[in-house]
């Protein structure tokens, strides 16, 4: 009874708490972003493990919209770019825990003109990631994970060498691509378990609609009906990221290794809350050499972030993106201004014809203290300050597969959005319906918005690493208006308009 009390009061709270500013995903949100793909945080999850509850999931997306035909050397990490995830357990907004990921890049075949090569010209089929098997594997991705704690850095592989899986080529070069992809899962020592590689982008959007001015196919977004409101396994309208890849970067540890004082704690408990967020850095100097080689030197600057999704991409104006990208979260204070009468609840109003608040609109200001619902043994001295952190209460556990709702708390899931960060989080509709109002009044703002695309068409991982194998570069296909895809629609044909 205590527990489903609990539960209860959560739900409640987090309904009246949400911000808009959680909102979808940042793929090129910023135009330093946008002349810097392999440096772009695309997605930034962090949630309870769902099959280990004493463990937290941190999964990194970078360089989004990988077209997997791409080649010939396809997506690798940026040996330049220093990877980054970072956990704030202190309620101060500063960074108490790194785990940093750095890339190297093999060229094993130098003298062919592809990354990849497999059946044919004396080079066997790509079948392992090292060994027999791998001789056609040309270019080949080495990484290391370093955890940054009290300042003292610490090997987790302990020196064992880690492989990242590459772009899956097609089916001559790459015939059992699944069996690759199950090589880069790492058990490491202490729980610990690690993946890198190129997988299918689980985010999903009718990004075509939300960027023409919010054009919605109002036939199926916009605001949608009870029944496809209720769906959470068919799309209506087309999902642009259907098809593309990305690069992921996912890391298990237990709870333990993240907490303040290194124990688990309750829900109620504010030693049971910590604060996320994933950068990405490069270097102050870039030396380009003669023999094409790029280097960096100097000190490291961060260049991209994201905590709570998608402020910097709809919610920060475009002359403070940049800006917004390189500043730490504890100094964020200096961006709260947008959140109090955005462009986007106006473009909301005019498109779909509904009322919003009036500004100042002081319900979409950002979660971005340690407060109550997620932080619900916080007190006015454990605020911190304004941060754009993703905030994971450790002690609430995982939904069950299977029970997981795309609307998380607005279905009574607690353990999804924006409790954390799980890919089947439909994060668009949750904070769509934040920011035409919802949270200033339910009734009179509570309109379904939403624009259609309730689910990744491939579905979503069950266990480590949680994402999926990345598409054929042969046999990968998109989905777009008039083309099959919309499971929900007949024919499955796409809508147009």
């Amino acid at each position: 009874m205590k527990r489903q009390t609990l539960v209860v009061a959560f739900a409640m709270a987090l309904l009246m708490l949400i911000p808009a500013s959680m909102f979808a995903s940042s793929h090129r949100e910023a135009p330093i972003a946008a002349l810097d793909h392999s440096a772009d945080v695309t997605d930034w999850y962090a949630f309870v493990s769902y099959d280990y509850p004493d463990r937290v999931t941190m999964i990194l997306n970078v360089d989004g919209f990988l077209e997997p035909s791409n080649g010939p050397n396809y997506f690798p990490f940026d040996p330049n770019v220093r990877y980054v995830m970072n956990v704030d357990n202190d309620h101060d907004g500063k960074t108490d825990i790194s785990f940093v990921f750095r890339f190297n890049t093999q060229i094993r075949q130098p003298g062919v003109f592809t990354g990849f090569v497999g059946g044919i010209g004396g080079f066997p089929q790509i079948t392992s990631l090292d060994g027999a098997g791998s001789e056609g594997l040309s270019l080949r991705q080495t990484y290391t994970v370093t955890m940054i704690k009290n300042g003292e850095a610490a090997d987790l592989a302990d020196g064992r060498t880690l492989f990242a899986v590459p772009s899956n080529v097609g089916p001559l070069t790459m015939p059992n691509y699944q069996k690759l992809f199950n090589q880069g899962v790492y058990e490491l020592e202490d729980g610990i378990r690690v993946f890198a590689g190129t997988v299918d982008d689980p985010f999903y959007i009718d990004l075509g609609a939300a960027f023409d001015s919010f054009n919605f196919r109002m036939g199926v977004g916009g605001i949608l009906s009870p029944a496809v409101d209720a769906d959470d396994t068919h799309n209506y309208a087309p999902d642009a990221v259907a098809g593309f890849n990305v690069n992921s970067i996912v890391l298990e540890v237990p709870i333990t290794m993240l907490t303040v004082d290194g124990k688990l704690h309750g829900a109620g408990e504010k030693q049971a809350v910590i604060g996320t967020y994933g950068e990405t850095d490069r270097q102050r100097i870039t030396v380009r050499r003669l023999n094409g080689q790029v280097n960096g030197a100097g000190s490291w600057r961060q260049v991209n972030r994201e905590g709570n999704s998608l402020i910097n991409e709809l919610i920060i104006g475009t002359g403070s993106k940049d800006l917004f990208s390189v500043s730490d979260p504890k100094d964020d204070g200096q961006f709260a201004s947008y959140f109090l009468d955005p462009v986007l609840a106006h473009l909301y109003s005019s498109i779909l014809h509904i009322p919003v608040p009036p500004a100042p609109r002081t319900d979409l200001l950002p979660l971005v203290q340690y407060m109550t619902p997620i932080c619900p043994g916080c007190g006015p001295k454990d605020a911190g300050p304004v941060a754009d952190l993703l905030r994971l209460n450790t002690g609430i556990p995982p939904t069950p597969v299977g029970s997981q709702k795309r609307l998380g708390f607005l279905a009574g899931d607690l353990a999804g959005f924006p409790q954390g960060r799980r890919p089947i989080d439909d994060v668009v509709d949750i904070a769509s319906r934040a920011v035409v109002g919802i949270l200033a009044d339910p009734k009179k703002y509570g309109a379904a918005v939403g624009d259609g695309v309730n689910t990744n068409e491939v579905g979503y991982g069950t266990t480590f690493p949680y994402v999926l194998p990345a598409h054929s570069g042969r046999d990968s296909h998109h989905t777009g208006p008039g083309q099959k895809g919309c499971s929900g629609q007949p024919g499955g044909i796409c809508p147009v308009k």
